[in-house]
């Protein structure tokens, strides 16, 4: 297959982006488009807050929040590989605390977000949420299943992946921490070196803080009382739903590691049979019941779910989709709150990484995204 894209279909992106820029929909953004491993487009633009006082560069560091999620799926992927987790392991086993209906959940159920328990942003009001320890007390204390796991498709915000999170320090030969986990088996192999769990110290400069222009329904308290949305910018945070902060050359180089099947530059992360399963949709033609009710307020109609075990999916549909409505079905990826995206079209032989400053409205964003996902695929040759 051709490598190439029509540089007039990669005009119309720049564009696009301008125009959007220019109409303060967001307020800027930085992206990479690669196929087949060479890079056809890695662009910055506009600016890093309101005020357009600092210009995004490539090389930006952004929050990206639920992004965060991907990284920690194909950990917990990796550990199923290692003989540490199993998809059918019940979370009641890994974690005992967990018990009841609730501990019945598989890790499988965690992965596509259809574990029975509820929408939780935060499991007690107000509290700062940059502690692992003190957030996995207050799921195991608050959080209870409102039906059995696999009955319906129920984005997880948060406790998803703080149960996986714990799974993987409890499961982890060498009793390793989260953070530690994170950059000694993924970081640190895939030389992602601007990322981090918690803002590092050296990320500080170029790091874009987060705006989430009163597009979001919480507020994110770190310990240092930063500001409302200030554990974004705690150093020693570790929040393995949303606490990630990374460039668009690091998570491209993540998502390369998918598209070539699990390895990058001879680093083996996930082997081809576990991208293969987990870029499947697992959730069927069941709505995702958070999107659900966002399409309800534009008279959308809701689409299917499309979740494989922790990855978005295209699926078949024609609906108002993030990834657009030329991407192949099994083009697969995460997306973080109003901002952030990657995804993987393997039969196009595609990644696409793009990351924004300025949060946007939920659907607002769809759009968004979609239109810039078609505009991408529409230059491939």
């Amino acid at each position: 297959m051709s490598k190439d894209f029509d540089k007039d279909r990669l005009e119309l992106l720049r564009e696009s982006i301008r125009a959007d820029t220019e109409r303060d929909l967001y307020y800027g953004c930085v992206l990479r488009v690669l196929r087949g491993g060479h890079v056809a487009m890695e662009e910055a633009f506009g600016h890093a807050d309101a005020n357009r006082s600092r210009e995004l560069t490539t090389d930006s560091v952004f929050s990206i929040f639920s992004v965060t999620k991907a990284f920690t799926n194909i950990l917990v992927l990796r550990a199923c590989e290692r003989g540490q987790l199993s998809l059918t392991a019940k979370i009641g086993e890994i974690i005992p605390e967990f018990d009841g209906l609730r501990g019945e959940i598989r890790i499988f159920d965690l992965l596509r977000h259809s574990s029975g328990l509820p929408m939780v942003f935060s499991p007690k009001p107000g509290m700062y949420i940059d502690k692992f320890d003190e957030v996995l007390a207050a799921i195991i204390e608050t959080v209870h299943a409102q039906e059995p796991a696999g009955e319906r498709v129920a984005y997880s915000p948060m406790a998803n992946h703080v149960l996986m999170g714990e799974a993987l320090r409890r499961t982890d030969p060498k009793k390793r921490g989260y953070r530690e986990i994170v950059h000694e088996d993924l970081f640190g192999p895939l030389k992602m070196t601007s990322s981090a769990i918690g803002l590092r110290k050296d990320l500080r400069d170029r790091h874009v803080k987060p705006d989430l222009r009163n597009n979001f329904p919480i507020t994110h308290p770190g310990s240092s009382d930063l500001g409302p949305n200030g554990a974004f910018e705690e150093e020693h945070a570790e929040m393995p739903w949303v606490g990630a902060a990374c460039s668009v050359p690091d998570l491209s180089r993540f998502a390369e590691m998918l598209r070539r099947g699990g390895e990058l530059d001879g680093v083996r992360i996930l082997s081809p049979a576990t991208v293969d399963l987990a870029s499947r949709n697992w959730t069927g033609e069941k709505p995702n019941e958070l999107y659900k009710t966002l399409a309800h307020k534009r008279g959308w109609i809701p689409a299917p779910a499309y979740i494989g075990l922790g990855f978005s999916m295209r699926g078949d549909s024609i609906c108002n989709h993030m990834f657009g409505t030329l991407t192949t079905e099994r083009t697969f990826g995460n997306y973080g709150a109003g901002s952030s995206l990657f995804w993987i079209d393997p039969v196009r032989d595609i990644s696409f990484t793009y990351l924004s400053a300025g949060v946007m409205e939920s659907n607002a964003n769809i759009e968004r995204f979609q239109r810039i996902s078609d505009l991408v695929t529409s230059a491939a040759l």
